[in-house]
């Protein structure tokens, strides 16, 4: 049975192999780079949607609520008369309006929250986005190097080259460092 198991591991790592020699990373890159523009696309719309939801919202509230102010003065004018069948429509209808106003209250806090917590989410998929396309553009500026089954990983030299640390930069990150420190 481990002979088999053995084997059968063999087989898969052999085909795994074949599959990473077949898949062109710049072509996977570059469809993962559309998928996250059309998530984003889609993510905009909800916002806007969202958004739009709100302003209809807030604009119904204004509405009740000039609406209730008008049935309170238009109580007022009931009781001065004492017409009070008129005045307890009128007191009916100013409680269905003050429900109607608390429930949008409701509806427009959680609202709130999800355009909220929506927008964050769209920034973060933004820097995603752009951190994706710079990899994008840094996978496809790199020019393979493939001598003797060789990779560009493989020069010591050019990963030298990258890691290096210039003393300019030193010396600046070592003035934002100070300056984050002072104004604390």
């Amino acid at each position: 049975m481990a002979l088999i198991n053995r084997i059968s591991r063999l087989f898969k790592a052999d085909f795994h192999a074949v599959l990473d020699q077949i898949e062109e990373p710049e072509v996977l890159l570059k469809q993962a780079i559309r998928d996250m523009e059309d998530d984003l696309a889609n993510t905009e719309q909800r916002v806007n949607l969202c958004a739009h939801d709100q302003d209809a919202l807030s604009g119904r509230k204004c509405e009740l609520e000039s609406a209730i102010a008008e049935i309170v003065t238009q109580l007022d004018l009931c009781f001065e008369s004492e017409k009070d069948d008129l005045a307890k429509s009128l007191i009916r209808k100013k409680l269905e309006a003050e429900r109607l106003v608390k429930r949008l209250n409701t509806k427009h806090l959680a609202n709130d929250k999800y355009l909220d917590e929506q927008r964050k989410m769209l920034d973060e998929n933004h820097a995603t986005l752009e951190s994706l396309r710079q990899k994008a553009e840094l996978f496809a500026q790199r020019t393979p190097v493939h001598i003797n089954g060789g990779s560009e990983f493989d020069d010591i030299a050019w990963m030298a080259r990258e890691m290096t640390v210039g003393d300019d930069e030193v010396e600046i990150a070592y003035l934002r460092e100070k300056s984050i420190r002072s104004a604390s």
